[in-house]
């Protein structure tokens, strides 16, 4: 090995050392805390779906909930109506689905790829369907 990329190694992995004893070495001052940090901070808006997108999201769920009235082509044991749900309730389902909180290895490997606002799209168009 060379000289000079060695020495850069060394180096590199003397940082965090050389952090961590400059940080024991120094008294911390205590933190002014600013009055906004005080404050909770507030709760993320809730994602607003889109009916269109979640549309397009939808496809593969036809073949197994056969949103199209409700009779499903693949696979031949029931499966549930999900068409006309709450979004509420669809958007939770996904959600822990995709968390692993809901078994279902089909449904957990769908909602593995799907994000949050994906989960809201598909629930606002879901709700829609009669």
């Amino acid at each position: 090995m060379r000289p000079l990329p060695l020495a850069a190694c060394l180096a590199l992995a003397a940082l965090p050392l050389a952090a961590l004893t400059a940080q024991q070495e120094t008294p911390a001052a205590p933190a002014a805390v600013p009055a906004a940090a005080a404050a909770p901070a507030a709760a993320p808006a809730p994602l607003v779906g889109n009916a269109d997108t979640g549309r397009t999201l939808t496809y593969t769920c036809q073949g197994c909930h056969g949103i199209e009235g409700y009779k499903n082509a693949y696979p031949s044991f029931k499966v549930p109506k999900i068409g006309g749900q709450s979004a509420d309730y669809l958007a939770n389902a996904l959600t822990e689905y995709r968390t692993g909180n809901r078994k279902h290895p089909t449904m957990e490997a769908q909602a593995q790829s799907f994000s949050d606002q994906d989960i809201a799209d598909i629930a606002a168009f879901l709700s829609t369907v009669k």
